[in-house]
């Protein structure tokens, strides 16, 4: 920012066959930019770095069983994790239990036996964890350790901690301890952050939005993303929001970080919108936020004594420097006093001369149970909103506690359409969601869970037309670039992929297979497979450690 820049381009010609092509960029909201861990240590792949850890993603195990067994052996597969004196873990996450045949989480027993002597998180949305005995050792939680406020250890009959992370009403707890498994070294973080880049490419990925994340540090934990942004070699587009990590001191963080930082800037050497830092959020204040623990009462935000000065400081803040702001919000209550605070702000603002909310974008993150009036006040203030698939993970737990009439239009994102607010589609990946930006497709086209239970009713399920366009200029808008990207057409950036079939004729059920088989950005091809291998010759470095269960199994539904 501040002088021109000139980027490369350069043009080649390829010879399609049939497939279908696709402007395909994730935008709604994907977990990204932070220090990725793919091959090991980390939360799930959501975002963190780690030490010696293990990422077990749902891989189209149909069972707990299967899940287990490949918990326990692979790392014996590669001969590796019995002779290895590191301190090792196992941390999954983005997955539910009903898409197993069982239709159940696994038991504290059953982890144990899967693994006994490595350690394992398993993560279960925001709702829960899950440490074995291993894990509770390697991380030093006894009888005498004290939960973070929010959440709680279950103990069994000897007063113990068990193992199951209790987060009500808010997932600090689980936030606590993905912060306390081990770094990656920076080097390691660029490995892992290319490996991980490549298999979003492989799903026809372009571009992702970032919108921040708990436990992740900047710029500490977004040295991965940032070094390949530096040297010219990131393999899609990143727009990315910074989170505050310190409860009650939120408006500190911001502060410096609008003192240090000017948003825009690109941090990409090569590629225009490359590496971008967008704004604040999803969250701006953790005492405003509400958690979609649906196994959980709704947590009400009234009920909390400083969220209103909390979250009034930050907006302000944001408000007058000129910084997009993304804010979380899953029920319609807690956006309705989201409001409340907005538009004093913006009333403030407007009075002493200034544009307030008219000038900056913004947008709400999830609103699953935002209510028609609550819609109407955030398209009078300007504001978008972006959903992601938790529905398609969380959906059946949504279904037990509030009822099926409620989850059929959760969120009700053809009254969105209506009244002409933006929105965008992401994945909430990968904490608690999958990166499979296909499924997130799926559950907008079908309006079923990846369990298979039907949730949205035939007015509130999309066209594929619909859904697309949500995945491509819809979110293109969230980062201020709906004018350049999300389309295949001229004075478009020439970010597309060629899909592996028809996205429009395939059998519903089929969209959630559907893969890239050349992905391009910027013109320059980043991901090839089938009769278009010869065009991305270069090769990744190799996963470490070599007993990672990404070098074994390789990535999302895939085995070597």
């Amino acid at each position: 920012m501040g002088r021109r820049r000139r980027y490369r381009h350069r043009a080649s010609a390829v010879r399609f066959r049939r497939e279908c092509a696709s402007a395909f960029a994730t935008g709604g909201s994907h977990r990204d930019a932070r220090a990725r861990d793919h091959a090991r240590p980390r939360a799930p792949p959501s975002d963190r770095s780690g030490g010696a850890r293990r990422e077990l993603r749902r891989r189209r195990v149909r069972s707990r069983r299967g899940a287990a067994a490949r918990a326990a052996n692979a790392p014996r597969g590669c001969r590796r994790a019995h002779v290895d004196p590191r301190p090792e873990r196992f941390a999954p996450g983005g997955w539910s239990p009903a898409q197993f045949a069982e239709r159940r989480m696994p038991t504290l027993d059953e982890l144990n036996a899967a693994a006994p002597e490595t350690p394992v998180f398993v993560l279960h949305l925001y709702s829960r964890g899950m440490l074995n005995r291993a894990g509770l050792r390697a991380l030093g939680i006894t009888a005498e350790t004290k939960p973070p406020p929010g959440g709680r250890f279950e103990r069994g009959p000897d007063g113990q901690p068990n193992g199951l992370l209790v987060a009500d009403p808010d997932p600090t707890i689980l936030y606590a301890t993905v912060g306390k498994l081990p770094q990656l070294s920076t080097e390691d973080q660029v490995v892992s952050t290319r490996h991980f880049y490549r298999e979003l490419n492989r799903f026809g990925v372009t571009s992702v939005i970032d919108a921040g994340g708990g436990g992740h540090r900047f710029p500490d934990d977004y040295a991965g993303s940032a070094a390949l942004a530096a040297s010219g070699e990131l393999p899609l587009r990143i727009s990315y929001y910074l989170f505050p990590q310190r409860p009650g001191r939120e408006l500190e963080d911001f502060q410096r970080w609008t003192a240090e930082n000017k948003p825009g800037t690109n941090g990409d050497r090569l590629r225009a919108n490359g590496y971008v830092l967008e704004g604040g959020g999803e969250f701006l204040a953790w005492s405003a936020g509400d958690f979609e623990n649906f196994l959980a009462p709704r947590p009400e935000l009234s009920d909390r004594p400083k969220w209103r000065d909390d979250l009034t400081g930050v907006a302000r803040e944001l408000v007058t420097k000129g910084w997009p702001i993304r804010i979380h919000a899953t029920y319609d209550e807690s956006v309705a006093h989201i409001l409340d605070v907005f538009e004093q702000i913006d009333g403030e603002e407007r009075a002493g001369g200034r544009r307030g909310f008219a000038g900056i974008r913004w947008a709400f993150d999830h609103a699953e149970t935002v209510s028609p009036k609550s819609l109407d006040r955030i398209h009078a203030l300007g504001g978008g909103v972006a959903v992601q698939d938790r529905m398609a993970f969380a959906g059946e737990d949504f279904v037990a506690r509030y009822g099926a009439d409620a989850a059929r239009a959760a969120p009700p994102i053809r009254e969105m359409l209506r009244r002409g607010i933006p929105v965008g589609a992401g994945t909430d990946g990968t904490r608690v969601a999958g990166y499979n930006p296909w499924l997130s497709v799926y559950w907008l086209v079908s309006g079923k869970t990846v369990g298979g239970t039907q949730l949205a009713d035939e007015p509130n399920r999309l066209r594929r037309e619909e859904a697309l366009r949500l995945w491509t200029v819809g979110s293109a808008w969230f980062s201020g670039e709906e004018k350049v990207k999300g389309r295949i057409a001229p004075g478009q950036y020439a970010d597309f992929a060629v899909l592996s079939a028809d996205y429009l004729a395939v059998p519903e059920e089929e969209i959630k297979q559907l893969e890239s088989v050349l992905t391009v950005v910027g013109g320059d091809p980043v991901f090839a497979a089938g009769p278009y291998a010869r065009l991305v010759a270069t090769s990744l470095p190799p996963i470490k450690p070599e007993w990672s269960p990404v070098a074994f199994y390789g990535g999302y539904a895939r085995k070597k």
